[in-house]
């Protein structure tokens, strides 16, 4: 007999809040920013092939550490950019690093989190601003990409 599926225990995914945690850096307090899409909250566990000495037949596989994808964070451009911008250009444009702990929340339509997941030593990786034309009506979006140690789920 198959699951039924309860709606009401499903998480919209509508509303996301990024807070950048530091201390002692130019960045502290920073206040949450709303991102329209976040993508790369993912883990992968690594295979290592091996050959054992005379059976031909198959390949043992062996566990690596995990690969941990980028978190890619996007955003309608305004004109007064967060100072989260400037952290990311110091570090692709003159190489400066200041790696942050992230902290991604879904939240619900009462602004209260429901998930919450923590990016520890993130740093960027790009920075993008995508394509502008005056043809299209459209808003200009800001990507910012992070590179991270590991995550974890926190709430």
């Amino acid at each position: 007999m198959a699951e039924e599926i309860s709606y009401t225990k499903l998480i919209p995914a509508f509303h996301f809040e990024v807070t950048f945690v530091t201390s002692g850096t130019d960045v502290d307090n920073l206040p949450a920013i709303a991102f329209s899409e976040v993508s790369g909250i993912g883990i992968e566990l690594q295979t290592e092939d091996i050959q054992e000495g005379g059976g031909n037949n198959y390949t043992i596989r062996l566990p690596k550490p995990p690969k941990f994808k980028n978190l890619v964070l996007k955003r309608a451009m305004s004109a007064t950019p967060p100072g989260i911008i400037e952290w990311a250009r110091k570090a692709v444009e003159k190489f400066e690093f200041t790696p942050l702990t992230v902290l991604v929340s879904i939240k619900d339509y009462g602004n209260n989190s429901v998930k919450t997941w923590s990016f520890e030593n993130a740093y960027p990786v790009k920075l993008i601003v995508s394509e502008l034309s005056a043809s299209k009506n459209e808003a200009v979006i800001e990507t910012l990409e992070l590179a991270y140690r590991r995550f974890e789920l926190v709430s």
